[in-house]
C-alpha cells in the first residue's frame, strides 16, 4: 500500500510508477486526512510506502500528522520504504519521517530522493519545457532503480541527496517555514480569474471555497503544496508579489 501526497503531480507520478511496478494500491494521504480515514489492513506480504514532496527540507507537516494517526493491521514482518521528490536536496527529510514512524511503532527500511521540477513558485521560476523533459526523464530512470531496490526489499538502504548544511536547513529553516510561510493570507485571485473552481477542487487541505464566483481561502494555514496556483488555467492565483511572471508547472500526469 502506498500513501502519497502531491500538489503538482511529481509525487503522484512517483507513486503511480511504484504502484504499477509492485502491484500495490495507492491512497491519497491528504484526502484520507480530511476524511479522518486512518485505519487500513495490508495484505500478507504487501509493502508499506510513503511518497511525498519535500517542503523546506522536511516532509510536509500533514504527512507527519497522518503517520502519527495511522492504524495498520498486517501479518508477518512489514517492509517500509519512502520516496521523497525534491527540486534540489532533501535535507534530513528521511530522519524526520523516521522519527514520526517510530512514534507509531513503525520502522523505515529504505528511503530515496528523486530530483524533479520544483513547483514552489514563491521562490523559483518554473523550468522551461526542455528542462522539465530532461528532469522528468532522469527522474524516471531513478524511479526504476528505486523500484528494483524495493522489490528486493533492501534494508537499511538509503539513497537520499541531503545537500550541504542539511541539519541546519531541516532543524532551523523548516520550523520557520511552518510557522511563517504556510499562512493563506497572501493568496488571492487576479482579475483574470474565470471562476472555474479548479483551485477549490484540487486544494489538498480543503481550505478553498468559491464565494461569488471567486476562490476564498477560509483557513488561516494550508499545506503550501501550490496545487491551487499551479492548476489555475488562467494563472490567476498569486501569492503576494512573489509568484507573478514565474510561470507554472504541473507534471504531465496532472495536466488536463
Amino acid at each position: 500500500m502506498i500513501f502519497y501526497f502531491s500538489g503538482s503531480g511529481n509525487s503522484y507520478h512517483a507513486a503511480k510508477v511504484m504502484a504499477e511496478g509492485l502491484g500495490d494500491r495507492m491512497v491519497d494521504l491528504a484526502k484520507a486526512q480530511r476524511e479522518q480515514s486512518f485505519s487500513y489492513t495490508l495484505q500478507k506480504g504487501e509493502k508499506l510506502g510513503f511518497i511525498f514532496p519535500v517542503h523546506a527540507w522536511a516532509p510536509p507537516l500533514v504527512v507527519e500528522q497522518f503517520i502519527r494517526q495511522l492504524e495498520l493491521y498486517y501479518e508477518g514482518e512489514l517492509y517500509t520504504y519512502a520516496v521523497c521528490t525534491c527540486g534540489q536536496s532533501a535535507g534530513e527529510t528521511m530522519a524526520i519521517l523516521e522519527a514520526a514512524l517510530r512514534e507509531n511503532g513503525l520502522t523505515l527500511d529504505s528511503g530515496y530522493s528523486v530530483i524533479m521540477p520544483d513547483n514552489y513558485a514563491v521562490l523559483f521560476r518554473a523550468p522551461s519545457e526542455a528542462q522539465q523533459a530532461q528532469l522528468l526523464q532522469q527522474a524516471d530512470e531513478t524511479l526504476s532503480l528505486i523500484l528494483r531496490a524495493v522489490k528486493l526489499e533492501r534494508r537499511d538502504f538509503f539513497r537520499v541527496k541531503k545537500g550541504k548544511g542539511s541539519a541546519l536547513l531541516s532543524n532551523l529553516i523548516n520550523p520557520l517555514f511552518r510557522r511563517f510561510a504556510t499562512k493563506t493570507k497572501k493568496f488571492y485571485p487576479t482579475v483574470d480569474c474565470i471562476g472555474c473552481g479548479i483551485c477549490a477542487k484540487v486544494c489538498t487541505a480543503g481550505c478553498i471555497t468559491m464565494t461569488a464566483g471567486v476562490p476564498f481561502w477560509e483557513e488561516e494555514r494550508c499545506h503550501m503544496c501550490m496545487s491551487c496556483l499551479q492548476h489555475c488555467p488562467q494563472e490567476a492565483i498569486q501569492y503576494g508579489r512573489s509568484t507573478a511572471n514565474k510561470g507554472r508547472y504541473l507534471h504531465p500526469d496532472y495536466r488536463a
